[in-house]
């Protein structure tokens, strides 16, 4: 017989076992707090390091594509007995000339060089984009569809004359130096010109795409001084001097466009100012675009005899132009290599 006393202590054990039942445990706000705060310092500790490292992949392909060109250029020139013209007569630019030796020969197929680059016939080819012509790093978000677009540039020299020197003495640009580098208008330099070494001269580097809109200045705009001057040491004055903020200086921003039109403002550049400094232009006849890049520190450079190296935006001026020339005599010592 269950007495009283009895059903008390049953009553109290079903009291102790319910009431010492554990709580659900769970992260308090505190706690919450912390985690995420740890969460993001290490976001943003790792972030960087794959930026860089995404970069670093674009860049290394960015000169694989200059070495493509490079050896195009050898395998052009072993063809031809010399390297291609920076344009013709009607601007059909360098990176016409190479499209059979990058695997192009269809697309080479469709150019007529007697024509101008800009001719109707030519409309499917300078929208064609080539992805050998463009370095990832560069986001070319202005490009207009109807473009092909292009990073890559063909080296001038350190001269600042846009053509060849005229003969006439009534001409503004009479008794201007003529262009010392490369590739120019109806040029056809052979290995044999280049006295100052291929290791030691320039053919191919870099340049950003504009942004195709004048309504703001950026770093890829080809700017006006609207000063004549007389060396380049001059125009490389004027151009950094200038206020890019002031849009009256401002030429234009369609840089890097169509591939196919030989011209400054895609397929050329010059040796006056150093890597990623302002590009700026004199009409008629005076130029001075420089190398520019979306790598950090620099540009990479394409050598005549095949190899590319990374120059810092610090290099010593003179040097950067004695590498733009080829047969100068110029002795320069060993810089930055890739």
């Amino acid at each position: 017989m269950t007495t009283l006393t009895d059903s008390l202590i049953v009553t109290r054990r079903h009291f102790q076992i319910f009431t010492s039942v554990s709580p659900r445990k769970g992260f308090t706000l505190v706690e919450l707090l912390v985690v995420i705060a740890i969460i993001g310092a290490l976001v943003g500790l790792l972030l960087p390091a794959v930026q860089a490292a995404r970069e670093s992949a674009r860049r290394s392909q960015c000169g694989n594509h200059i070495k493509q060109l490079g050896a195009a250029l050898h395998n052009y020139a072993s063809t031809a007995r010399g390297f291609p013209s920076g344009r013709n007569s009607n601007n059909i630019s360098t990176h016409a000339f190479l499209l059979p030796f990058i695997e192009q020969v269809d697309l080479f197929s469709k150019i007529d060089p007697t024509r101008t680059w800009n001719d109707p016939i030519h409309t499917a080819v300078a929208s064609t984009k080539i992805s050998t012509f463009r370095c990832p790093s560069d986001p070319a978000s202005g490009l207009p569809a109807f473009y092909g677009g292009n990073n890559y540039r063909f080296n001038q020299g350190s001269n600042i004359l846009w053509g060849n020197p005229p003969t006439d003495p009534a001409d503004p640009q009479f008794g201007m130096a003529a262009p010392n580098g490369i590739f120019y208008l109806d040029s056809r330099i052979r290995f044999e010109d280049i006295l100052d070494g291929t290791s030691s001269t320039a053919a191919i580097s870099e340049h950003g795409i504009g942004d195709f809109t004048n309504g703001v200045s950026t770093r890829t705009d080809t700017f006006w001084p609207q000063i004549f001057p007389a060396t380049p040491d001059e125009a490389a004055r004027q151009c950094e001097s200038l206020d890019p903020v002031n849009l009256s200086f401002q030429r234009f921003s369609n840089v890097g466009g169509p591939w196919l039109y030989g011209y400054h403002s895609t397929t050329i550049y010059f040796h006056v100012s150093g890597p990623n400094q302002r590009s700026c232009m004199y009409p008629p006849g005076r130029i001075m675009t420089t190398a520019k890049s979306d790598h950090a520190g620099g540009v990479i450079l394409g050598m005549c005899d095949g190899s590319t190296r990374f120059i810092s935006n610090n290099i010593n001026l003179s040097v950067w132009r004695s590498i733009g020339t080829r047969d100068q005599g110029e002795v320069i010592s060993d810089f930055s290599v890739q």
